[in-house]
């Protein structure tokens, strides 16, 4: 379903953003009033959200080929830990 393609890949991007956010970060050296003395000289935002938007697509199409190729479904994941699961196409787990 390609709903479920864009929500999973905006939830990728959106997770990875804020893993990618500190690094590279230093904090300025001459500190101006008002500004938070953490905040970052040059914080490269535009690298960031390329390196974040790159990084999700592979992420994401790994994800994609897994499910579609291996007839692996969430609805799986969903049910681990369970002692008998059955798949949206009849497939019965025990676990």
């Amino acid at each position: 379903d390609i709903i479920t393609a864009i929500i999973v890949y905006l939830l990728i991007w959106w997770t990875l953003l804020f893993a990618v956010l500190p690094f590279g970060n230093a904090p300025d050296a001459a500190v101006r009033h008002g500004h938070a003395t953490s905040a970052p000289a040059n914080p490269r935002l535009k690298k960031k959200f390329l390196i974040t938007t790159i990084l999700s697509f592979v992420l994401w199409a790994v994800i994609v080929a897994a499910i579609h190729y291996s007839h692996f479904s969430f609805y799986d994941w969903v049910m681990i830990g369970n002692e008998t699961a059955v798949a949206a196409d009849g497939r019965v787990f025990r676990f």
